[in-house]
């Protein structure tokens, strides 16, 4: 059994409230969209890096990035594969000779640690002193 309550005309009233439901849907549509295409879009050297928890300092514009690969072949950059015996003549053309210039060092988890710091005497040789090694950034457990 049911009851009328309000006694007025038939009339439909006009509803001054916005529908978010279809809003919300393109929003999530987006957002799926979005998760799916942002990893894609990076482009990066597959490196299993260590994690750290030092504190992370602030990056320069132009950082570069020389990358010791776990089969031992060096990366500068994302697309620069650098032989061993040119090592110091490639960096002097990326820093344009400037040896203060600070070069960001990722080798992956693999590779062994004399190997490491063969490289980074390498560079020590070549001039540049200003080494700073990246890492994953880790959560400390509680």
């Amino acid at each position: 059994m049911s009851a009328r309550l309000d006694h007025g005309d038939d009339d439909l009233a006009e509803v001054h409230e916005i529908n978010v439901t279809p809003f919300i849907d393109v929003i999530l549509v987006l957002l799926i969209i979005f998760m799916i295409a942002a990893p894609l879009a990076t482009v990066d050297i597959a490196v299993d890096l260590p994690s750290s928890n030092a504190q992370q300092q602030q990056r320069p514009d132009k950082p570069i990035y020389l990358t010791l690969k776990s089969d031992l072949s060096l990366m500068l950059g994302n697309d620069q594969t650098v032989p061993r015996a040119a090592l110091a003549s490639t960096l002097a053309q990326a820093t344009n000779g400037d040896r203060e210039q600070r070069l960001f060092l990722r080798a992956d988890r693999a590779v062994p640690y004399g190997e490491l710091m063969t490289l980074m005497n390498d560079l020590r040789s070549a001039g540049y002193l200003k080494i700073a090694l990246v890492g994953l950034e880790s959560v400390p457990q509680p």
